[in-house]
């Protein structure tokens, strides 16, 4: 009966759409959604408004529409792989999971914990090692039996930290700390993207995108069009939650403007705002808001990179095994400090955010744009203007580059992309043999059909649950 009843569900139930949309807000809102906006704001001052732009447009705009995308194309692997090729498709993917799950996004939720949750209460009494240990052991006893988390997290965790930080942001617009002033930035909307780059949501949505089906399913929507109609409402859910919330952060920051002092950190002025408007209730209240944040984006960070290294291995690594390794590299990188992590972690995600991002916007279009090279020189030309542009960064050596359309911006791997995808659309249709590859849109209703058997233990799973469920 429940099988029945979910193959002829017609309604959506609005409370279903804002228990998934609050837990993937929960999931996106991390260390770096929380730290990264009053920075911008006290870097911003007066022109605090186009650094919230740049922010926004990377980090919720281009990551909720990326989601949907990948979901509509039967999911991250699915869709890389049909636009792509199986080879380019997998590092690219991997690449993405290495950097939320692995190298720098999950150990960063434990360094922001440290310095924002442990640091105000107990100064250096408590080292980062201890507490990094403690942060993963959770991480690790709450992703080592696969549950229904993201339920869980959207029903009891998330309307918490929301309320939380409603009540910091009111606070803070109802007694500012100051008003803003001329900026310390000669490009704040630059830094916004730059920023929306740090928080590295774009490339949490290739795990993010399997948590997304599987939900979607348990909630006994099915895989169908009306699960697509699910997926967008809760995307716009998570995206109008957390754009206002970066709103009011970068406005708190805006606020204190004036004394801003570009040596001190992102956890640093995070907390000092905190401070001056609550006291030490404010800190209380932000070390909560870190603490349950950092860990719910952890643990979903950890759980989806481990899921994928199974995928990829044909289950000759295991979930747990994966989860296990994770967890101990986790806990390496974390104790390099949150401000070395961030540091390193700059030229790695300009090299990779830009052709992964060209690639997922293109991906919009899978049924309309009817050669897979056109993806393939749009890859390869985002990739070469991003390599470009780091090599410059680092070494300063390349100055030309600078010169670059919208470099000033952090977008000068857009012309690139533009010029590589034309480039390859042209080499398609002046090399097509007789008998012409498939479409990108007919490589995905290929790939789609022939799922690995963890995809269909996974639907399996997912419909077991929903007939629970009703």
């Amino acid at each position: 009966m429940g099988r029945k009843r979910k193959e002829h569900v017609v309604s959506i139930r609005i409370r279903d759409i804002l228990i998934i949309g609050l837990a993937f807000f929960a999931l996106f809102f991390g260390a770096g959604n929380l730290i990264f906006p009053p920075y911008l704001g006290a870097e911003g001052g007066e022109l605090w408004f186009e650094a919230f732009a740049g922010f926004v447009l990377i980090d919720v705009v281009i990551t909720s529409v990326g989601l949907w995308a990948l979901n509509r194309a039967g999911g991250s692997s699915v869709a890389l792989d049909a636009v792509l090729d199986k080879g380019p498709a997998l590092a690219l993917n991997t690449l993405a999971i290495l950097c939320t799950g692995v190298l720098i996004a999950a150990p960063r939720t434990a360094a922001t914990t440290y310095e924002m949750s442990v640091q105000p209460f107990f100064g250096d009494s408590v080292g980062l090692l201890p507490v990094s240990i403690v942060f993963f052991a959770v991480v690790l006893a709450l992703t080592y039996r696969q549950s229904r988390l993201v339920d869980i997290v959207g029903r009891f965790l998330t309307p918490v930290l929301v309320v939380c930080i409603v009540v910091l942001i009111v606070v803070g617009l109802v007694s500012p700390l100051g008003i803003p002033t001329a900026p310390a930035s000669s490009s704040p909307l630059g830094d916004g993207i730059a920023a929306g780059y740090q928080a590295m949501d774009i490339l949490c949505i290739v795990g993010f995108a399997i948590v997304m089906q599987d939900t979607v399913r348990t909630f006994g929507y099915g895989t169908g069009a009306l699960s697509m109609r699910v997926t967008a409402l809760a995307c716009i859910v998570a995206a109008v939650l957390l754009t206002a919330i970066y709103g009011g952060l970068t406005y708190l920051g805006a606020t204190v403007s004036a004394g801003f002092d570009p040596a001190v950190s992102q956890a640093e002025l995070l907390v000092s705002i905190a401070h001056s408007l609550m006291g030490q209730a404010g800190v209380a209240i932000l070390g909560v808001i870190v603490g349950f944040a950092c860990l719910t984006t952890a643990i979903g960070l950890s759980g989806a990179a481990a899921s994928y290294f199974e995928r990829i291995t044909g289950g000759r690594i295991g979930y747990r095994p994966a989860l296990v390794a994770i967890v101990v590299v986790n806990v390496v990188l974390c104790n390099l400090g949150l401000s070395a992590i961030i540091e390193l972690a700059q030229p790695i995600l300009d090299l990779v955010i830009p052709p992964f991002m060209t690639t997922v916007v293109l991906i919009l279009f899978v049924n309309r744009i009817r050669s897979i090279w056109t993806y393939r020189g749009a890859a390869a030309g985002a990739t070469m203007a991003s390599a470009l542009m780091v090599a410059e960064s680092l070494t300063g050596l390349l100055p030309a580059v600078e010169a670059l359309p919208l470099y000033s911006i952090g977008f000068a791997w857009i012309p690139f992309a533009v010029l590589g995808g034309v480039a390859g659309a042209l080499a398609a249709r002046i090399c097509r043999k007789s008998a012409p590859d498939a479409s990108p849109a007919q490589r995905v209703e290929r790939l789609v059909a022939e799922r690995s058997p963890f995809a269909d233990e996974l639907t399996a799973g997912a419909d077991a649950r929903a007939s629970k469920r009703r």
